[in-house]
C-alpha cells in the first residue's frame, strides 16, 4: 500500500517528522518550521504535552479567553474559555453583564449520578436469572470493595445493581445496569474497572450455581463499559426578571422582544433542524468551558444531544416562558466532568483555569458549564430576533478577515473603524483594502 509504514509508533519523535515531511510534504519547505514553531521551549513542558498522547508531533494551540461578569447564585465569576470561533467569549461576556444587572444566574444541582452497563447473552430462564441477580446484589458489591473503597470514603460507590431484560430487542440480551456516584472524579476508570471485576464475579457465581443448567452457564459478555448518557446527573440554570426590565431591543418594546424570543425557543422545541442548530449554539459555551477545565467534551456533547432527544425527538436543550408579565429562560443539562484526575493535574493551564474558578468541586462545576451553555442561547437567540446573527458574527470576524489578507496593522485600525457602521463581508473588507476579488 502506498505511503504505508510499519512500526511508526516506535519510531524518535524526531523520526517520525522525517517520514512525514519526505512523504507528503516535499513540495512545501515551510512544513517542518511550522512543527517547530509550535513546539515549547521549555522541554519539560513540551515532554509533558508529547506523553498525553501517542505519536506526538508537535502542539495545536487554540485560544484561552476569559468571560467575566457572571452573577452566579450571588457570587462573581470569570468564566475561562477554550474555542476558536471568534463571536463566542464576547458572546458569553456580554450576556454576562446584562443578567448580572438583572439579579445574574441560578443554578439547581438535579443529580450525580453515572451510568455503567455489562451488556451479556444468557440463553436460559430469565426469572432465575432475575432472582440469582437480586440474591447475590451484596455480595457482588462487598466483592467489589477493594476498587470502592476508597470511592466509598469520599462518599461515592456503587449506588444500585439492577438486571435489564433486552430479549425483545436482541434474542438472549441482558445487562446489569449499574448507578455510581464518583464525586469530584469524573470517574471513567473507576467504573470500567468495577464493570469489568464484576462481569467476572457474575460469571463465576453462575458457573458455581447449582440453579443453572450447563447451558445457562454458558454465559457471554459482550461488553462492559460506561455510559455518557447521565439524565440523572443533571442542572439547571436559570435568568428571570420582569418584562420591563429587559432592554428595549432594535425599535421592539421589551414585551415585543420577550414574546418573540419566546416563539423562537417555541421553534426549537417543535423543529428538529432549527433544533441542532440551536443547540449547537448552547454547546459553544458548554465545549469552550469543559475544555478549559480539562475535560472530555466529546463525551458531554454526546450525552446531551441524547438528552436532546429523549422522547424520540430532537428539541431544544433550552425553554422560555413568560408567566405573571416575568421573563423566564432556563436550561438543563446532563454533565459528567471532573475535577481531579485526568488532566486536571497535568496540564498547567487547567490549573490554572480551575483556581480561576476558586478550585470548584464537580458538582459547582457542572454548575458553572452549564451556565455557560445557557449565557451563549441567549445571545444567539437575542441576535437572531433582533439585528439577525451575522451582523455581530462577522464583526467578531473581522480580524480574522484581515489576517487571511494580510492586512497590515494601520490598516486593521483604519478597517475596525471603517466597519463600526457597514456591514462585515469578504467582499466589503477586499473593496476596503483596494484588493482584486
Amino acid at each position: 500500500m502506498k505511503n504505508a509504514i510499519s512500526g511508526f509508533s516506535k519510531k524518535t519523535k524526531s523520526e517520525k517528522i522525517d517520514w512525514l515531511i519526505a512523504t507528503y510534504f516535499h513540495d512545501n519547505p515551510t512544513a517542518r518550521e511550522i512543527l517547530s514553531s509550535y513546539e515549547n521551549s521549555d522541554q519539560a513542558l513540551q515532554q509533558l504535552h508529547d506523553d498525553f498522547i501517542e505519536n506526538s508531533i508537535s502542539n495545536f494551540y487554540l485560544p484561552l479567553g476569559v468571560a467575566p461578569n457572571f452573577l452566579i447564585n450571588g457570587e462573581n465569576y470569570v468564566l475561562p474559555m477554550v474555542i476558536e470561533e471568534s463571536s463566542v467569549v464576547a458572546a458569553a461576556a456580554k450576556t454576562a453583564k446584562y443578567w448580572s444587572e438583572r439579579g445574574g444566574f441560578k443554578t439547581t444541582l438535579l443529580g450525580e449520578e453515572k451510568v455503567g452497563q455489562i451488556h451479556f447473552i444468557f440463553k436460559g430462564d430469565s426469572d432465575k436469572l432475575s432472582r440469582f441477580i437480586d440474591e447475590k446484589k451484596n455480595d457482588f458489591i462487598q466483592e467489589l470493595k477493594p476498587l470502592t473503597q476508597k470511592m466509598e470514603q469520599r462518599g461515592g460507590g456503587i449506588k444500585s445493581i439492577e438486571l435489564r431484560n433486552k430479549t425483545a430487542d436482541i434474542p438472549h440480551y441482558f445487562q446489569l445496569h449499574l448507578c455510581f456516584l464518583t464525586k469530584d472524579a469524573m470517574g471513567a476508570n473507576f467504573i470500567n474497572s468495577c464493570l469489568e471485576q464484576l462481569a467476572d464475579n457474575v460469571v463465576a457465581h453462575i458457573e458455581q450455581s447449582e440453579h443453572f443448567s450447563v447451558e445457562e452457564k454458558k454465559i457471554e459478555i459482550v461488553m462492559s463499559i460506561l455510559s455518557n448518557y447521565v439524565p440523572n446527573c443533571r442542572v439547571k440554570a436559570e435568568v428571570s426578571c420582569p418584562i420591563e426590565a429587559l432592554e428595549k431591543e432594535d425599535g421592539l418594546t421589551q414585551r415585543e422582544f420577550a414574546e418573540k424570543f419566546v416563539r423562537a425557543v417555541q421553534i426549537a422545541k417543535v423543529e428538529p433542524y432549527r433544533a441542532v442548530t440551536h443547540n449547537k449554539g448552547i454547546m459553544n459555551g458548554v465545549d469552550a468551558v469543559v475544555l478549559a477545565t480539562g475535560n472530555d467534551f466529546r463525551a458531554v456533547e454526546a450525552g446531551v444531544h441524547a438528552f436532546a432527544a429523549r422522547d424520540g425527538q430532537y428539541r431544544s436543550l433550552s425553554s422560555a416562558y413568560i408567566k405573571n408579565d416575568v421573563f423566564h429562560f432556563e436550561i438543563e443539562l446532563p454533565l459528567a466532568v471532573g475535577t481531579v484526575g485526568g488532566l486536571t493535574k497535568l496540564h498547567p493551564l487547567v490549573r490554572w483555569s480551575l483556581e480561576l474558578l476558586n478550585n470548584p468541586n464537580a458538582a459547582q462545576l457542572m454548575e458553572l458549564i452549564t451556565v455557560a451553555g445557557l449565557a451563549q442561547n441567549f445571545a444567539a437567540v437575542r441576535s437572531l430576533v433582533t439585528s439577525g446573527i451575522q451582523k455581530g458574527h462577522m464583526k467578531m470576524h473581522l480580524l480574522n478577515i484581515l489576517n487571511q489578507l494580510n492586512a497590515t496593522t494601520a490598516q486593521k485600525e483604519a478597517a475596525l473603524i471603517h466597519f463600526k457602521t457597514v456591514a462585515v463581508s469578504h467582499a466589503a473588507v477586499h473593496s476596503f483594502l483596494g484588493l482584486d476579488q
